[in-house]
């Protein structure tokens, strides 16, 4: 079989299976996904030894740093996974929820309600987790759902995609309303985007390599869940010692993610004070600091910053740090170097931080707290299928709402034009 005829055959199956998801009961649902948590914890062990396979090889071809920390997995990894499953099971079903009902003065009783897109496709990259956030958002939003990973990831992949798909069809799930290509073949994402007549969405979770490939191929509609150049505005009013706990978390709790700090902005007030005290802190951390030059007047240790670096996203312990005049120059910055993603303001000014808010065009905004919280799972979504920096028809963390569509109902007693 070939490739094509390969994805050809999980699209039809899945769209089968979105005819019967539709209608399918909230209690049927979340028991299914109460039965997945509880299949990944069971397999664990088979997880592991799978996965440890997948690091194996990955370390052969030269992975290394937070790439290969994203693609390992190990027991609190696995239980975060059941955790998604468990919570996204509590979460009120979206489909047949009225968003707006009104009488007309015609007598007609006109409702908008929430239904499931149909089958929605998901390419990612080297994250196992998003195998299982996308399966169980899809499946709770009423949706078939057909799953690409990367390649560093394949057999993880395979097997955490045939556990939750053997306890969904267990506890009442159709068969094929968890699809996933067991192939490294290039040439399937590009016959998933062109599978409109099965395929009523596509989502890519990767780099702009994988942006740019789909957007020239695709017919099937496309949200981007793209990459995250992120900043943190240290304001001339900002408690110092906050500020530099937040640049610390959002650069190194997990600097291997799109809602990772990328560029460090400080007010040219208070750099003297607080370059040296972040940089001791991130320097603390292994984090390679490269500043403009103001910045590394305040630390010899900075490397010159590059043009290049205001708009990198490095996925790694590296940091590009900029003294800014003001707090419009830091929002223009922002502008043009970012990615819309998530930006944030650390300062004690109210007038600052509203103006920040509502002048900086991202996904989300933060005042005083750090990016690393853009996260459907923290944002009390259970889970989220990518983080939308589009405004067309999703932004932001992408939930149930995101993966679902409206249609009007319109009952009457016989009106007529």
């Amino acid at each position: 079989m070939t490739t094509q005829e390969y994805v050809f055959d999980l699209a039809e199956r899945a769209k089968k299976a979105s005819v019967a998801l539709r209608t399918l009961s909230t209690a049927t649902k979340n028991a299914a996904l109460n039965a997945m948590a509880d299949a990944l914890v069971a397999r664990q062990g088979e997880i592991f030894e799978t996965n440890a396979r997948d690091v194996a090889r990955a370390e052969e071809r030269g992975l290394t740093g937070a790439l290969l920390s994203r693609l390992k997995l190990n027991e609190k990894k696995v239980a975060a996974m059941a955790e998604g499953c468990r919570q996204v099971a509590t979460l009120p079903d979206p489909v047949g929820r009225v968003i707006s009902g009104e009488r007309r003065p015609n007598g007609l009783q006109i409702e908008q309600v929430r239904v499931p897109l149909g089958v929605v496709a998901v390419i990612f990259e080297s994250r196992p987790n998003v195998t299982v956030d996308a399966a169980i958002l899809a499946l709770k939003a009423g949706n078939a759902v057909i799953l690409r990973g990367g390649s560093e990831a394949l057999e993880t992949n395979a097997l955490l995609a045939r556990i939750i798909s053997e306890a969904a069809t267990q506890n009442g799930v159709p068969a094929g309303a968890i699809g996933f290509i067991e192939t490294s073949d290039r040439a399937a994402s590009s016959q998933l985007a062109t599978l409109s007549s099965h395929i009523d969405l596509i989502i890519p979770r990767g780099g702009e390599g994988l942006k740019k490939a789909l957007m020239s191929v695709a017919t099937v509609p496309v949200i981007f869940a793209a990459g995250g150049v992120c900043h943190v505005f240290v304001d001339q009013s900002a408690d110092l010692n906050m500020a530099a706990n937040i640049a610390v978390n959002a650069k190194v709790s997990n600097p291997g993610v799109c809602n990772s700090l990328e560029t460090l902005l400080v007010h040219r007030q208070i750099a003297e004070q607080f370059v040296p005290l972040v940089s001791q802190k991130l320097g603390d951390q292994h984090v390679v600091l490269k500043g403009d030059e103001r910045a590394r007047s305040l630390d010899s240790s900075m490397q010159e910053a590059t043009e290049e670096d205001w708009a990198a996203e490095y996925l790694d312990l590296t940091l590009a740090v900029r003294i800014v005049d003001s707090l419009d120059e830091a929002i223009v910055h922002i502008a043009k170097y970012g990615t819309q993603h998530s930006d944030a303001i650390v300062t004690t000014s109210y007038a600052n931080a509203q103006r920040f808010v509502y002048e900086v065009d991202s996904a989300a905004v933060y005042v005083n707290a750090s990016t690393r919280f853009t996260d459907g799972f923290e944002f009390g979504l259970g889970a989220e299928v990518g983080i939308s920096t589009q405004k067309l028809h999703s932004r932001g963390p992408m939930g149930l709402d995101a993966l679902t569509s409206t249609k009007y109902i319109v009952r009457g007693d016989g009106q007529i034009r």
